[in-house]
């Protein structure tokens, strides 16, 4: 009773929310209908009620299927290299634009660094196939003049140099954007902290360790545990764009681009429904056990 009653005073306030809850009906649970698809050897033509039930075949297809094993060892080691190293590069950034007292130089490397999330995979793929391009790409021009190497790397036909370019650029591309928060977090500190811990004798060093950090930690482990439901979530639109060349195939084919290539493009949507599928009950599982050791030590999203 006194929630309804709190709802009907902020019902102005709770109106608000109703756009947002509208899109996410009609874009998120609407579509989950069509999950019904991994079930069947859906038809276009029969629709969802008359295509045949076949239950498991499609998830058991997948599972035996030769891709199934190089699928899923891409999509962990490219998801797990972003993980541990994306994640905690904004909030290494964030910890060192803090430390900056000059505000000119410390609003240039934050517009700097923000700039790349605002451009598409397109530009940024593009950006880093010119630099790395072996007619004039800077990358091998400058080790040319360094003396580094006699002729031009392909960079992107070696399969071994893959993962490095993809998780840099994804890392370069996002952790301005990233350390947004996590800079608003670090503003919202008691500044008398700092003032009684310098008293103290900590260093700056030591005031990260002992106070910048700990206060952040709750929003730190709120984005963990988002991250870690979206491990699965190795990249789409960055390894299709960068992964142009087949001889790549080995170590760039992950599930969504799995998904897209055998799946949308060969009109097999039943079985690219039930890998998407897959991949869903994972992440939810992870995210579920994400949130059950974050509730353990004190914070959590429910």
């Amino acid at each position: 009773m006194a929630m309804f009653i709190r709802f009907v005073k902020q019902i102005d306030i709770q109106l608000m929310v109703l756009p947002a809850l509208i899109l996410i009906i009609i874009f998120s649970y609407i579509p989950m209908y069509g999950v019904l698809m991994a079930f069947q050897d859906y038809s276009i033509f029969k629709g969802f009620m008359a295509s045949p039930w076949v239950g498991l075949k499609h998830f058991n297809m997948f599972f035996g299927s030769p891709e199934f094993l190089e699928v899923m060892r891409n999509t962990a080691v490219i998801s797990l290299l972003k993980f541990f190293i994306g994640f905690p590069a904004p909030i290494l950034l964030a910890l060192m634009l803090n430390e900056v007292k000059n505000m000119m130089f410390k609003r240039l490397v934050q517009t700097v660094s923000y700039l790349p999330h605002f451009m598409s995979w397109v530009i940024v793929a593009g950006l880093v196939m010119s630099m790395l391009s072996t007619d004039n790409g800077s990358i091998n021009i400058l080790m040319e003049k360094m003396n580094v190497i006699d002729e031009p790397i392909n960079f992107l036909s070696l399969p071994e140099l893959f993962w490095s370019i993809l998780v840099s650029t994804g890392v370069w591309k996002e952790i301005g954007f990233g350390s947004i928060v996590y800079l608003a977090a670090i503003a919202g500190i008691d500044p008398s902290m700092y003032e009684a811990a310098s008293m103290d004798g900590a260093s700056r060093f030591k005031q990260i360790f002992l106070i910048t950090l700990p206060s952040i930690m709750p929003v730190v482990i709120i984005f963990m545990i988002l991250a870690i439901g979206n491990l699965l979530n190795a990249g789409f639109e960055d390894i299709l764009l960068l992964a142009v060349n087949p001889v790549l195939r080995d170590v760039s084919d992950v599930i969504d681009t799995y998904v897209y290539r055998v799946g949308i493009q060969n009109s097999r949507y039943s079985y690219a429904t039930a890998v998407g599928l897959f991949k869903a009950v994972i992440s939810v599982g992870l995210l579920t056990m994400a949130n059950y050791i974050a509730r353990r030590a004190g914070s959590s999203l429910w």
